[in-house]
C-alpha cells in the first residue's frame, strides 16, 4: 500500500489526523508532530502537541476544552497553587502521570521517539506518532515586550504580546526523527500532507530542520496542505492575529504565499472559494471543500478529500518524472 506522511501540531492537526487514521491502515500513515512547544515544567518534559494528538485519537481528549484528558481533576493543581507555586501551565492529575513517566525515561536515557511510541501503544493506538526530531528545538516569540519561550507567550501571557518574530532554537543541530526520515525516504510515499495548524507556530518548527524541506521538495509525492484560515480568521489559535502582526493580510492568499515553493496543493473552505484564482496564481493546485471540522464525521471526511485531492496531483506530477 502506499504511504501518507502528515505533519501537524496541536489541535487542528489533531483533528484532521483522527480523520486520517481512519482512513488509512496502520501500516499506511505516519503522523509526525511538532516538538517545538515542548518544554521543561515544574521539573517535567511536556510535549504538549504529541499528548493532543495521542489524546485526539484515544478518544481521550477533552473535546470542550480542546487540550488534556476528558473528566480530569485538578487536585494536583489547587495544591500547588497553595504552596505558592506556579500554577500559570495546567496540570491535570491524570495528565501529570504522562508527564511524569516521560521524564522518568527520558531521564533513564531513552529516546522522545522511543517514549512516544511506548505512550502510544499504552493508549492502544496503533498508528504511528512520531516527534519531529529527538534532539530538542524549541520555539520562541520575539514580542514587543521582549523574547518569550513559547508557552510563556503562548499560556502564560494569552498570546497578548505583540509578536515580531519567530524563532526556533536548536533547530539548525537538529536532524528529523528516524522515523520521519525513513518515512520521507519510503519509495511507495504516495502523500506529504500539512495539517491545518498554525503554519509559522506548528508547521515551521518541523520545516526549520536540516535537509525536510528539501526532502519534500524532491519526494515524487505530492505536499497537500490544508489552510489553517477560514474566512480571514483562525478556526482555532492565535493564526490570524500572529499574521496581522508579522505584516501578513490574515487569509488563503497568505497561507498559500507561506507554502509557496514547497506545497503542489493547497486546500481551502467553501467560504473562500473566491481566493482559489490567488492560489492558483502563485503555482499551486486549490481545492474548495468543507474544512471545518465540528464532528467526527466531518473529520473523516475531509480526510477523504484531501487524499483524493493528493492522489489526482500524483498522476500529473508521474508523468513529469516519467
Amino acid at each position: 500500500m502506499a504511504h501518507v506522511i502528515a505533519l501537524c501540531g496541536g489541535v487542528g492537526g489533531a483533528k484532521l489526523a483522527f480523520g486520517l487514521t481512519r482512513v488509512l491502515a496502520p501500516d499506511d500513515l505516519t503522523l509526525v508532530v511538532n516538538t517545538g512547544d515542548d518544554f521543561e515544567h515544574l521539573g517535567l518534559a511536556i510535549s504538549p502537541d504529541i499528548d493532543t494528538v495521542a489524546y485526539t485519537l484515544s478518544e481521550l481528549a477533552d473535546r470542550e476544552r480542546g487540550w488534556g484528558l476528558a473528566g480530569e481533576t485538578w487536585a494536583f493543581m489547587s495544591a500547588l497553587r497553595a504552596l505558592g507555586g506556579e500554577d500559570w501551565f495546567q496540570l491535570g492529575d491524570k495528565d501529570l502521570a504522562t508527564h511524569v513517566e516521560r521524564t522518568r525515561r527520558l531521564a533513564a536515557g531513552e529516546s522522545l521517539s522511543a517514549i512516544t511510541a511506548h505512550l502510544t501503544r499504552q493508549l492502544g493506538l496503533r498508528h504511528a506518532i512520531v516527534p519531529m526530531s529527538d534532539q530538542p528545538v524549541r520555539t520562541w516569540v520575539d514580542t514587543a515586550d521582549g523574547p518569550l519561550a513559547f508557552q510563556r507567550y503562548f499560556v502564560g501571557e494569552r498570546c497578548a504580546p505583540v509578536v515580531q518574530a519567530v524563532r526556533f532554537e536548536g533547530a539548525s543541530e537538529a536532524r528529523p526523527s528516524a522515523a520521519f526520515a525513513a518515512a520521507l525516504a519510503r519509495p511507495d510515499l504516495a502523500a506529504i500532507l500539512i495539517c491545518p495548524s498554525n503554519p509559522y507556530l506548528s508547521i515551521d518548527p518541523i520545516l526549520a530542520i536540516p535537509g525536510v524541506r528539501d526532502a519534500i521538495r524532491r519526494a515524487a509525492a505530492p505536499c497537500v496542505a490544508v489552510s489553517p484560515i477560514v474566512g480571514g480568521q483562525a478556526i482555532k489559535g492565535p493564526t490570524a492575529k500572529l499574521m496581522t502582526e508579522l505584516g501578513l493580510t490574515p487569509g488563503v492568499a497568505a497561507v498559500a504565499a507561506h507554502y509557496a515553493g514547497l506545497a503542489d496543493g493547497l486546500i481551502l473552505d467553501d467560504a473562500d472559494a473566491g481566493e482559489a484564482g490567488e492560489v492558483e496564481r502563485r503555482g499551486i493546485a486549490a481545492h474548495v471543500t468543507a474544512t471545518v471540522m465540528r464532528t467526527d464525521d466531518d473529520r473523516t471526511a475531509l480526510a477523504r478529500d484531501t487524499l483524493a485531492f493528493a492522489a489526482s496531483l500524483r498522476a500529473p506530477m508521474a508523468a513529469r518524472v516519467g
